[in-house]
């Protein structure tokens, strides 16, 4: 286990997603996390717009993510991987993952060509809540594999089946989910991956860090490298974030006292006119989006 100094500070893994990881310069960095993660070489080959990642005025401080296309280790073709950034517990997330997949699927396929060009698609959710009930891990992967329906015993389908492009017993080509609520980390640090998530969980690295890329994420987040600029848009996305926290737990300690509908009317409304994503007001005032849509008026 690796004892710790006092490290460098850096800004935050969404900022840093927002802007850094962006410029092709800085690719390094996620490569260095998605190596750990997947324990195999990862290249990035670009980023890929996607509904997800795009940037605008009005920015989303609950979730934020991007798509990269990948490659690296036994995979003979271009990957895909979706990597996010969320802060508050949102009602049917685990089935938006699942969408979230399965649209980059779709959306990778051309027009014309055979299933044998589908992309294997990989979600990694970087999570500032708790996720499970039960768990004694903080990193959880989900994937899907065929069982004997009596014997539960693992079956080895044949080559024919998946394609040319997958090597069977390595990997296949569903999509798989990496669930990493940093609060379960006890900061104990014993590998790479724990480095990365060492330094996610507490926006610091410390100089004994020595994973690959993890030298990259200390020099090009270090928040004090920053311009004036820059600093004054990262201070301005936490200020903005701090906020956007601080009217959730307003509303859900007032929704709490004061069951009455109009009251929950207002909440809603003072939410949505500040800017809350649907998914955080509803999951702040205990509502389906269906009733928060109806107390806006827009059913």
């Amino acid at each position: 286990m690796v004892r710790k100094k006092p490290g460098r500070k850096i800004i935050t893994f969404d900022w840093a997603i927002k802007t850094i990881l962006r410029d092709k310069a800085n690719f390094d960095v996620l490569e260095g996390f998605l190596t750990a993660l997947f324990r195999r070489p990862i290249t990035i080959l670009e980023l890929l717009e996607s509904e997800g990642n795009r940037r605008d005025e009005v920015d989303k401080y609950n979730r934020v993510d991007l798509l990269a296309k990948i490659r690296g280790g036994i995979a003979k073709d271009d990957e895909r991987v979706i990597v996010e950034v969320q802060y508050l517990p949102e009602s049917a997330y685990l089935k938006r993952l699942a969408y979230g997949a399965a649209k980059t699927i779709v959306e990778n396929l051309n027009l014309g060509e055979s299933y044998d060009s589908v992309k294997k698609v990989y979600s990694v959710s970087l999570l500032y809540f708790d996720a499970v009930r039960d768990g004694d891990d903080y990193i959880y992967h989900g994937r899907t594999e065929f069982t004997g329906l009596h014997t539960r015993a693992s079956v080895t389908l044949k080559e024919s089946l998946i394609g040319d492009r997958v090597r069977i017993g390595e990997t296949d080509i569903f999509p798989e989910y990496y669930l990493i609520p940093l609060e379960r980390f006890t900061d104990e640090v014993r590998d790479d991956l724990d480095q990365w998530v060492y330094a996610f969980k507490n926006n610091e690295v410390p100089d004994e860090f020595t994973a690959p890329g993890i030298v990259a994420l200390k020099e090009k987040l270090d928040y004090l490298k920053m311009d004036e600029r820059e600093r004054r848009g990262f201070d301005k996305h936490l200020d903005y974030t701090r906020s956007e926290w601080g009217m959730i737990d307003h509303a859900r300690r007032e929704g709490r006292e004061e069951g009455r509908e109009e009251e929950r009317k207002r909440l809603v409304r003072a939410l949505h006119t500040n800017g809350v994503a649907m998914e955080a007001i509803a999951v702040s005032v205990g509502l389906s989006k269906r009733e928060i849509r109806r107390l806006l008026g827009e059913e």
